[in-house]
């Protein structure tokens, strides 16, 4: 399991839309249950992924504004993040595989 870092409004800018690697940020929020359910996964893939894609974490509490300028209504919601646009969208509780075949054509 690899310790998976949360990113804020602060940093978004920098560790996201500036990255040189495609970025997956999961949305989430510690009182969510299938954010907690998906959670593993997400670390799991993190350590597969490592030096390919970089993988964050969202605190949807804490950043309003990143919720409401990428219109997330839900959570879990998993974005990948090439070059600075969105590539792809997950919404609510996906299984590794479904994950990984989202995800992995934009490597």
């Amino acid at each position: 399991m690899t310790d998976v870092k949360y990113v804020t409004e602060q940093d978004f800018q920098q560790e996201v839309i500036g990255a040189d690697l495609p970025v997956l940020v999961d949305f989430t929020a510690a009182w969510c249950q299938p954010c907690q359910m998906i959670a593993p996964i997400v670390e799991q893939l993190a350590g597969e992924w490592s030096g390919k894609v970089k993988v964050l974490k969202l605190d949807a509490d804490a950043n309003p504004n990143l919720m409401a300028q990428y219109g997330v209504m839900g959570i879990p919601t998993l974005m990948l993040f090439k070059s600075g646009q969105v590539q792809e969208r997950l919404v609510g509780f996906q299984s590794k595989d479904k994950l990984s075949a989202k995800v992995l054509p934009h490597v």
